[in-house]
């Protein structure tokens, strides 16, 4: 078997063919021939590993489907925390010993995806999930709120707190989503509140589309600082860390049209809702092989952050219009 492999890898481990130094026992010579296979194995398992983990799954057609009187943006938002932590793997908090750990683009578009989830938990704490300012907040969905908050990449030791086992993120995010599921349920039988007020969509637009502003300025500061650096390893987890949330904030707001339907077709702000679902589209399913960072003038070299800042931007001023128009 040895003999097969191929010249390159041969003339780079000399022990691999077959002339080992001289010895009289042989249990030394396969010491050396085990030595040379876990080296090669060892060189195929990250990159081999991180070709079958890796997953950007931007699939904008995502559907859920509901009960009668349930929330379809919920159930959408406990849907994605599934998808992103038991129908794919949670890579963000994976340690140096596994694959995942050496993935770039997936494990900050999945981030990203669960930051605008933990935005749109806490909107619904606050605002949707209850009456009125004065009333109990939902325990459920104050507990999902607080979970979705855990940081992305800790794993089940995190020695920079403490030397004991720690709840791992995607576990945070599982229980996330059981508080979700729970409320959804409890809202399904009449027990809970999803209050489809326009004052509380109004509120729930501004604070995305003040997350949203919060994205652009990071971008506008990294291109400035680090535009047409011919090598660039950091523009990449900006690119995605936003996409992550552009992506989430599309499927939810999608759903959130269809919560608020009486509102937006009392307010005739079906168009221009529309429109913003396509701007944060487009942004969305943006995948470029290679992220570059080149001048935003460049001739030659493509800006994809600059791309994906127009945007970022244009579905932001949308999200403002659409706040005016249920203002009135």
């Amino acid at each position: 078997m040895i003999e097969r492999l191929p010249l390159w890898i041969h003339g780079r481990f000399k022990f691999l063919n077959g002339k080992l130094p001289q010895s009289n026992s042989p249990k030394i010579t396969w010491i050396f021939r085990g030595l040379g296979v876990v080296a090669v194995i060892a060189l195929l398992y990250y990159p081999i590993g991180m070709a079958l983990i890796h997953n950007v799954d931007d699939n904008t057609a995502l559907d859920v489907e509901v009960q009668a009187g349930q929330s379809r943006s919920v159930a959408m938002a406990a849907k994605l925390i599934e998808r992103e932590t038991d129908l794919h793997p949670w890579v963000a908090n994976d340690p140096w010993f596994l694959p995942g750990a050496a993935l770039d683009n997936m494990p900050n578009f999945q981030q990203g995806i669960i930051y605008a989830l933990s935005r749109f938990a806490i909107e619904m704490s606050d605002q949707v999930g209850r009456t009125r300012g004065s009333s109990e907040v939902d325990k459920d969905l104050d507990k999902a709120a607080g979970l979705l908050k855990y940081a992305g990449d800790v794993w089940v030791f995190d020695f920079s707190v403490s030397l004991a086992p720690t709840a791992p993120s995607d576990s945070q995010y599982r229980a996330a989503r059981k508080s979700l599921v729970s409320y959804n349920n409890r809202l399904g039988n009449g027990e809970a509140v999803f209050d489809t007020r326009a004052d509380n969509l109004e509120r729930t637009l501004e604070r995305i589309a003040a997350d949203l502003g919060s994205g652009s300025a990071v971008i506008d500061t990294y291109i400035r600082e680090n535009s047409g650096n011919l090598i660039d390893f950091h523009a990449d987890d900006i690119y995605y860390r936003n996409k992550g949330r552009l992506y989430a904030y599309y499927l939810i707001l999608r759903e959130l049209k269809k919560d608020f339907n009486d509102v937006i077709v009392d307010r005739d702000v079906t168009k221009p809702w529309d429109q913003m679902l396509d701007s944060l589209k487009t942004a969305a399913e943006a995948q470029p092989l290679i992220v570059v960072n080149a001048d935003p003038d460049s001739f030659l070299r493509p800006s994809h952050l600059t791309a994906q800042g127009f945007y970022l931007l244009r579905a932001r001023t949308q999200l403002k219009e659409v706040a005016n128009i249920l203002l009135k």
